[in-house]
């Protein structure tokens, strides 16, 4: 079976790639780093390495195993776009999930430049959707890389979500995801901000998800925004399968 995930917006989770480094401010209380750390100290295999980069070529084949389509975050672990992710396993992550496509990819990232830089080399299908992280206006130019991709779906996940963001884009954007940062240390979130963002998202027709309100206990301040609970997810343009390109790749 997948990773069964507690994550609001996806089903299951696939980690073909673990570990990563911090690039903006909303890596500051990065809770994959925290678990890595755990697991490894728990004696988890997957984990020896902790929070490195680290290829995991074992499980390209795990969608395959799961017969039940389900909706999967690709990468919870780590970014699929880290650097030290070579060009052709990034082909081989997008290679596991044609062959797999009763599944539906949630594919995230903060490094949008390189989603960007290989956009005439990913084989994009409606069944793979792609999203960037976007934790306030400074770095809303992530959605211009967004724009610039072949994704059918194109996602933004505004969390943890540390300022307004009145102005932001979203022509050409299929679902956004907001949510406050969790845990100890956790920064407020205005809800301001939200109501502002859900207001935004009505006028464009884009479909709006509230995942928490977060803070330390993110339970006891739950999800509900003016009494009422945001779960919109967005409708595929086109349901149709696409052949994936043959590719000259080892190990699938």
């Amino acid at each position: 079976m997948a990773e069964k995930s507690n994550i609001e917006w996806t089903e299951a989770t696939w980690n073909p790639v673990t570990g990563c480094t911090k690039v903006s401010p909303g890596c500051k209380h990065c809770y994959a780093e925290l678990l890595a750390l755990r697991l490894r100290a728990m004696g988890q295999r997957k984990y020896a390495n902790g929070f490195d980069v680290t290829l995991h070529e074992y499980t390209l084949r795990d969608p395959l195993k799961w017969k039940r389509p389900q909706m999967i975050f690709v990468n919870s672990m780590s970014d699929l776009f880290h650097e030290d992710v070579p060009d052709e396993y990034i082909l081989r992550v997008f290679q596991a999930m044609h062959a797999a496509d009763w599944h539906t990819y949630q594919v995230l990232t903060k490094r949008s430049e390189r989603v960007a830089s290989m956009r005439d080399m990913l084989p994009w299908a409606p069944h793979i959707w792609m999203g960037v992280s976007v934790e306030s206006a400074e770095y809303a130019w992530r959605i211009d890389h967004l724009r610039e991709s072949g994704a059918s779906v194109k996602f933004l996940s505004l969390e943890p979500l540390l300022g307004p963001l009145p102005d932001i884009d979203l022509a050409g954007i299929d679902w956004a995801i907001v949510g406050g940062e969790s845990g100890p240390g956790a920064r407020p979130m205005d809800a301001a901000w939200v109501t502002g963002l859900r207001d935004r998202c009505r006028e464009k027709r884009v479909p709006f998800f509230f995942k928490q309100w977060g803070g330390v206990n993110k339970k006891k301040a739950g999800r509900k925004l003016e009494g009422e609970t945001w779960d919109e997810m967005p409708t595929p343009r086109d349901t149709r399968r696409v052949r994936m390109p043959q590719l000259t790749l080892r190990g699938m």
